[in-house]
């Protein structure tokens, strides 16, 4: 019998247990430890999930010959540090989005990756959710080509709290954390990279010090053109919700749901081997270490994604 793949999980709050429910759909894996920042927190959930070790040390984990890759759902700014951690450690490892808050820090995760040749993988859901399959396997086949993509990402977050409605340890970012999905998806859907990005923002929030209203422009090689529109002060309807216009149709994804122009629902059912994009997700990272081959959404895949963010940024800034 082939031995299971042994994962931890670092980041034991809302978005992890979703990882953790998702891994129990995947045979053949086993989450051997789960890592936390409140010790008798992480040892609930170690309990409901049934992992037998529990710890707030990252360090501890990576020691463990029972670990053979981790998951990363830990504040934005650990996700570079900790994945080059991983990797000096022998351990494969899927860092939630985004997998930096600055460029330089995104580099040196690829340029390691390099040397170690480890699966490194970074979330970037939108790759695999059935609605953006559906369009991507269009695209592939010529039947489909993007003229724009028009997106609107809104949630009404103005105090630090996290999607179960508890305090948060760090504080989210439109730029580097949500901005991220939208600008690695126009440029895999498109197969072409972003050059032209324009970028402004609304007031800086007094307490929190980031913008929470921004505009994104981009513009393809390939003449493509997305505009993306961000808010954390919108009360509703909140998530992210995408429009593609093509030569030969119009799709509208909300969620994991497609409609054509027309407002008529799209069967996106029989896409894949599930509807959940985070499991889609953590399927290819558990068959890119069995394959021994490089992930869809590895982490030198979605650097270019970064490369843009560092250049609104500096836009912003200026």
């Amino acid at each position: 019998m082939t031995q299971p793949l042994r994962i931890a999980l670092a980041g034991a709050g809302a978005f992890g247990q979703k990882h953790l429910d998702a891994l129990k759909l995947i045979d053949g894996v086993q989450v051997t430890s789960v890592i936390g920042r409140e010790l008798d927190k992480t040892k609930e959930v170690a309990a409901k999930y049934g992992i037998g070790h529990a710890t707030t040390d990252l360090g501890e984990t990576l020691a463990r010959a029972d670990v053979d890759a981790v998951i990363l759902c830990t504040p934005t700014q650990m996700h570079a540090e900790q994945s080059i951690a991983c990797m000096n450690a022998g351990k494969h490892v899927q860092a939630e989005i985004p997998l930096c808050d600055k460029l330089s820090d995104g580099q040196a995760v690829v340029a390691l990756q390099k040397k170690t040749g480890l699966v490194a993988m970074c979330g970037h859901t939108r790759r695999f959710n059935p609605s953006h399959q559906f369009v991507h396997k269009k695209i592939k086949a010529g039947e489909f080509a993007i003229y724009q993509m028009d997106v609107q990402t809104y949630f009404f977050r103005r105090t630090n709290m996290n999607a179960l409605g508890q305090p948060r340890s760090w504080t989210d970012h439109l730029l580097w954390h949500h901005a991220a999905h939208t600008v690695d998806l126009f440029q895999y859907q498109t197969g072409s990279k972003v050059v032209k990005a324009n970028a402004i923002q609304g007031p800086i929030h007094p307490t929190l010090g980031i913008a929470m209203d921004m505009s994104i422009q981009l513009q393809a090689e390939n003449g493509a053109i997305c505009t993306l529109s961000l808010s954390f002060n919108n009360e509703g309807p909140l998530g992210t919700f995408f429009r593609y216009i093509g030569d030969t149709a119009t799709y509208i994804a909300r969620y994991d749901d497609l409609f054509n122009g027309k407002e008529e629902k799209i069967d996106v059912s029989k896409v894949d081997v599930s509807m959940n994009g985070i499991e889609l997700q953590d399927r290819e990272f558990v068959a890119a270490i069995r394959e021994k081959r490089e992930p869809n959404a590895s982490v030198a895949q979605v650097l270019p994604c970064y490369e843009v963010l560092d250049q609104l940024e500096r836009q912003l800034v200026a």
